[in-house]
């Protein structure tokens, strides 16, 4: 093809060379034109001799079919003739953005406001867009990826804890996976508690704390909590997830320039805060300080940052690292956001979690509510955590400086806009956390029976994720696999377990979620670990040395070398509750209760069931 003919396809393909005369382009453009189209393109010379002189806003400095090379409809073939960039001298750089492009972009602009000025007509056969269908391939996607889930009719019985019905009241299980940690929920303390207010001040709070929801119950719930975590303040939620995205989305939102640093497996609640913030975020590997430092020391000292990570992550039972986390946070300028929700009432000697563990013994002398100057506790700006899990209610709250707490208060559209928690549930909370920062009992035998099921599961092979905590996941590897498992333990064994699945936790590592509490005594963990090998046996799923022959996964089959670089906690220490913690906490419960035995209340049908067993 000629240059002529070259130039008329040019012109007739760009909607800016469209306006232009041939013999205007003819003169612009350098002889050696090629072909364009198909594989061919325009030859190199073309592209470095040809000038713009017309160009709207650029004054001859790049070529002009350069320039024809930015648009949509001839670049590409342009494009594929054009030497590298590593080649092109420093005067022939790409030019700026193609001015036909905002040309057409304009038009379309203005001819998408001219139809938003126009009435719609609602024509009759005009289709409306398939909501349903949407509904349904979304629905379709979860059920072909095997993520989909299921939610088991359980029905908790207060006095025959921790078993429940099913749909049939009649079909009781054991309940292995619950939340309910240490049992609160049926503690005679906090259930008189909620009656008692129930009684006096009604079923529901009236409205938000600022409109007929403020009462004195809720006031001496965050004294509780301030107190609990030895910090000013304390400010209470309707959920810990809340509390979380609120909480982050106000703070980082508010500090001018913040950057996040957020821990790779943090829970959902505080991904989604951080999302609300707008900061900018970086993810760091999960308990990997070397990669926190590298990402941290990449800004000014001066420049706002926070540092968002848990205490006992759900799914896998690892543990921050707490302390050289508030380490790295000092050196470089950064606050700390610590989510103790699968810990607060489970460690330490007062239940305030696991930055009150680290400093066991100062813990245990100093009267709650003391700050104790040096502590981790003491270094952690910003505490979460829930009243839903070991205390057994329902809620959430965060504990720091009385300033930051007042700014959330006086910011924070998820704590402004919500309705209060209701009196009782106020009341039931503040019954409980005094009850655990007492007793050591329920505290003790949720470790000892969590030891207990450990060791049990791994002499039988059963993979157990490694970990320091209350947690005992157990690696199934498969969604489908894991479904199976859950439903076989539920209609074979009367257990119930429940799966997870992604995005919980990764594609790969799906697992049995087991969570012993202080009423799951020794029959019933028989039962538990003759059931698991059962359904491992039928089900022909992997056990640990077939992990191990596969080089390991999420710390099964891995060399302790290997896992504890994420399990947490301290080096070469097995559990958060050590040895002498354990014999502490059974003496001083032992002693408190005039010397009787610590166990297990067993209810009456396993009673039963185990003297015919």
């Amino acid at each position: 093809m000629d240059p002529t003919k070259a130039m008329s396809v040019l012109s007739k393909a760009c909607p800016y060379l469209a306006r232009t005369g041939l013999t205007a382009l003819q003169g612009l453009a350098a002889t050696g034109v090629q072909s364009l189209g198909g594989s061919r393109g325009v030859s190199t010379s073309a592209v470095e001799q040809a000038r713009c002189s017309v160009c709207p806003g650029h004054t001859g400095q790049s070529a002009l079919l350069a320039k024809a090379s930015q648009c949509p409809v001839v670049g590409p073939s342009i494009r594929a003739n054009e030497p590298s960039k590593a080649s092109q001298p420093a005067s022939q750089a790409p030019p700026a953005a193609c001015p036909y492009a905002k040309c057409v972009k304009d038009k379309a602009d203005a001819q998408a406001a001219s139809v938003a000025s126009q009435p719609a007509t609602h024509a009759s056969h005009e289709a409306a867009f398939d909501y349903e269908g949407l509904y349904q391939a979304k629905l379709a996607k979860k059920h072909e990826d095997k993520s989909y889930r299921y939610f088991n009719n359980i029905n908790r019985l207060a006095t025959r804890y921790p078993q429940a019905h099913t749909a049939q009241p009649s079909n009781v299980v054991t309940v292995w996976c619950s939340n309910d940690y240490l049992g609160q929920s049926k503690n005679p303390a906090v259930v008189d508690s909620m009656k008692a207010a129930l009684d006096t001040y009604g079923a529901g709070a009236g409205g938000t704390r600022n409109i007929a929801g403020n009462s004195a119950l809720h006031l001496r719930l965050e004294t509780e909590l301030a107190n609990l975590h030895r910090k000013e303040a304390a400010l209470v939620f309707s959920s810990c997830f809340v509390a979380n995205d609120a909480t982050l989305s106000t703070l980082c939102g508010a500090l001018p320039g913040c950057v996040i640093f957020s821990d790779k497996m943090n829970h959902a609640s505080m991904i989604q805060g951080i999302r609300h913030s707008g900061a900018r975020k970086h993810v760091f590997n999960h308990n990997d300080l070397d990669h926190l430092e590298q990402l941290l020391a990449q800004y000014p000292r001066a420049t706002p940052k926070l540092i968002a990570f848990e205490s006992v992550y759900s799914m896998s039972g690892t543990v921050g690292r707490i302390p050289e986390i508030c380490a790295l946070a000092r050196k470089y300028g950064a606050i700390t956001f610590l989510d103790e929700v699968h810990a607060v009432g489970m460690y330490g000697p007062h239940g305030a979690g696991v930055a009150e563990h680290y400093n066991y013994d100062a813990s245990l002398r100093a009267p709650v509510g003391q700050r104790i100057p040096g502590s981790v506790l003491d270094q952690v700006d910003i505490i979460t955590g829930t009243l839903g899990k070991a205390f057994g209610i329902v809620g959430g709250y965060i504990a720091a400086s009385s300033s930051l707490v007042d700014m959330i208060r006086s910011y924070a559209p998820g704590f402004i806009f919500t309705t209060s928690l209701p009196p009782p549930i106020a009341a039931g909370a503040v019954a409980s956390i005094q009850y655990l920062s007492e007793s050591q009992r329920e505290r003790y035998l949720q470790q000892a029976h969590t030891r207990e099921v450990k060791a049990d599961l791994a002499a039988a092979g059963i993979p157990v994720v490694p970990n320091p905590s209350h947690i005992v996941p157990v690696l199934v590897g498969d969604a489908e696999s894991a479904k199976a498992a859950s439903d076989m333990l539920l209609a074979r064994h009367s257990i119930y377990v429940q799966s997870i699945n992604y995005p919980t936790v990764p594609v790969g590592e799906e697992r049995l979620r087991i969570t012993p509490s202080p009423g799951h005594d020794s029959f019933m963990r028989a039962r538990l670990v003759a059931a698991l090998d059962s359904v491992w046996s039928s089900l022909g799923l992997k056990r640990t040395v077939d992990w191990e022959r596969l080089g390991g996964r999420c710390g099964v089959g891995e060399s302790r070398e290997h896992s504890e670089l994420h399990v947490g906690w301290k080096r070469g220490v097995d559990h958060v509750w050590e040895d002498a913690q354990l014999k502490q906490a059974h003496d001083y419960e032992r002693a408190r209760k005039g010397g009787v035995a610590i166990s297990p209340v067993i209810p009456e049908t396993v009673q039963m069931i185990s003297a015919t067993a």
